[in-house]
């Protein structure tokens, strides 16, 4: 489980096939190791993938194949900059929203311009998606917990304001252009009240949580 708050940036510096799989190797000089081993989480770019081998300031993870289908992977390149998150503990202070680092689908970048000091940015996201935003609700892209001011449903939009710290701590600045593909984590307490409230259909657990209910509880309009 994460947070979405980024806690540094690393460098992929090698993308190796293995078996129909792939293996990356991330150097990370300023995450803090210490208490990382083989078989801990780190979320890159969003997505949750295992330590698997440990080198000083490198690691190397294994992706599945059910991971390259339905993330934005495919588009990373050796020397890109990816945003790391160690798994939270329960000592860790939340200060994002909760994030299980398994990506839902692949957005794109659809525009960038400056807000004062701030940069908005509008993220185009799968249609099947939009249902889990809300306006001031929120949304990782990439890794980054992030707020969606405001949302364009019929445009399938995402509206963001990312300040400056948020931009030169991840890898925004350097790397979100206009065309760009990102990871998107929908909001996990979003799915979970669909599941309630039975809005795919068939057999649902029995449950007095209405959608009425969520709308005058503040959930909703």
């Amino acid at each position: 489980m994460f947070t979405g708050i980024i806690e540094t940036t690393g460098t992929l510096t090698a993308i190796s096939p293995i078996g129909g799989d792939v293996r990356l190797t991330i150097n990370a000089p300023k995450l803090d190791f210490s208490d990382v081993k083989l078989g801990d989480s780190i979320a890159s770019n969003g997505i949750c993938l295992t330590v698997v081998a440990l080198d000083g300031n490198n690691y190397a993870v294994d992706v599945s194949r059910e991971t390259l289908s339905i993330t934005a992977l495919n588009a990373w390149k050796v020397g890109d900059t990816l945003n790391l998150e160690k798994a939270m503990l329960p000592t860790t202070r939340f200060g994002g929203h909760i994030v299980a680092g398994h990506v839902d689908g692949v957005g794109k970048i659809a525009k960038i311009a400056k807000d004062a000091r701030s940069v908005y940015i509008e993220v185009a996201i799968p249609p099947e998606l939009m249902k889990y935003t809300a306006d001031k609700g929120s949304i990782t892209v990439d890794g980054i917990s992030l707020t969606t001011n405001r949302i364009k449903p019929s445009e399938h939009i995402v509206c963001l304001n990312i300040i400056p710290h948020t931009a030169d701590m991840t890898n925004i600045a350097r790397h979100w252009l206009v065309g760009r593909s990102v990871n998107i984590e929908v909001d996990l307490v979003a799915r979970y009240l669909e599941r309630l409230i039975g809005a795919k259909g068939g057999s649902t657990p029995q449950s007095n949580i209405t959608e009425e209910l969520l709308v005058r509880s503040g959930f909703g309009r």
